[in-house]
C-alpha cells in the first residue's frame, strides 16, 4: 500500500489548508485511515482518525477539536483534513496513516505544514 500526502504549505495564522492522501487501495475494508503531525524532537502524535469497527467513530486531538476535520472520499481512494483556523503550534510535518484489518500499518511520506503569526 502507498500513500501520497499533498497539500501542505505555508499559511498565515487563521488560516486554512486542506491535506490530501491518495491511497493505492480501496481505503473502505479497512481498520483505522488517520493523520498524525511530528515536530523536530518529539513524538509522532495522533491529529484525527476514522476507526471503522462495528461503528464508525472520528476521533480527534483535543488541540484541533472544532477547527479541523478529517474525511474520505471512497471512490477516489483519498483522505482529507481540513484544518481551519491554523495556529502557530499547528506547524509540524503531517503523515497519513492507514491500518488495513489484519493490522498491516502503512504510512505517508508527510507533507510540512508551516503557520507564520
Amino acid at each position: 500500500v502507498q500513500l501520497q500526502a499533498s497539500g501542505g504549505g505555508l499559511v498565515q495564522a487563521g488560516g486554512s489548508l486542506r491535506l490530501s492522501c491518495a491511497a493505492s487501495r480501496s481505503i473502505f475494508s479497512i481498520k483505522s485511515v488517520g493523520w498524525y503531525r511530528q515536530t523536530p524532537g518529539k513524538q509522532r502524535e495522533l491529529v484525527a482518525a476514522i476507526t471503522v469497527g462495528g461503528n464508525t467513530n472520528y476521533n480527534y486531538a483535543d488541540s484541533v477539536k472544532g477547527r479541523f476535520t478529517i474525511s474520505r472520499d471512497y471512490p477516489k481512494n483519498t483522505l482529507y483534513l481540513q484544518m481551519n483556523s491554523l495556529k502557530p503550534e499547528d506547524t509540524a510535518v503531517y503523515f497519513c496513516n492507514l491500518v488495513t484489518r489484519d493490522d498491516n500499518n502503512y504510512w505517508g511520506q508527510g507533507t510540512q505544514v508551516t503557520v507564520s503569526s
